[in-house]
């Protein structure tokens, strides 16, 4: 997501939930794959879904709580301005994330790549990436939206312009969600 007609794009990393006591510490259900990693940020973004008016938070304190994490931000001092956070969503600036290791990437780098099959077959464009207790690329062709897993088994390639994916038989034909009424 690119929010404030910049360049910056913006990852979802979280909801909160509901409100931690009373100093306006704030319950996050987290989206990321290891939970403590929000730990680690100095800045985290707020806002609604669509991104405007997000607000950057400095971080005072984040700890993991089982599956949940509380976080601490200078701009929220109370239960009542906790509260009012609730159901918004957290973000992170990508810029923030630490280099993807070797042999690794970040799901978000594939927006807007052109999907290919290992034969070159054009699947369509990387148009987002959903999170429903696991990770899915969405593939735009034409009207037609597919759903993949994004499993590194599937994944074979990372181009500057294009991701090859290596997909069973079938996969494709059971995970299509077709844009036009019918």
């Amino acid at each position: 997501m690119k929010i404030g007609g910049g360049n910056e794009r913006f990852l979802l990393i979280g909801t909160i939930v509901r409100p931690h006591g009373i100093r306006g510490e704030l319950k996050v259900r987290p989206y990321t794959e290891r939970v403590e990693n929000i730990c680690r940020y100095p800045r985290l973004y707020l806002g609604a879904e669509d991104g405007p008016g997000m607000r950057e938070c400095t971080v005072v304190r984040a700890r993991v709580n089982g599956s949940t994490v509380i976080l601490s931000v200078n701009e929220c001092t109370d239960r009542d301005c906790a509260e009012r956070y609730v159901g918004q969503h957290v973000w992170l600036a990508a810029s923030d994330l630490p280099p993807a290791g070797a042999n690794e990437f970040y799901l978000h780098t594939l927006l807007g790549k052109r999907a290919i099959t290992p034969a070159g077959l054009e699947l369509g464009q990387v148009s987002g990436v959903l999170n429903s207790g696991q990770d899915l690329l969405v593939i735009r062709y034409g009207e037609d939206e597919f759903f993949v897993p994004a499993v590194k088994s599937f994944i074979a390639a990372i181009g500057e312009s294009d991701v090859v994916l290596d997909l069973p038989p079938g996969l494709l034909e059971i995970n299509r969600s077709s844009g036009t009424a019918g």
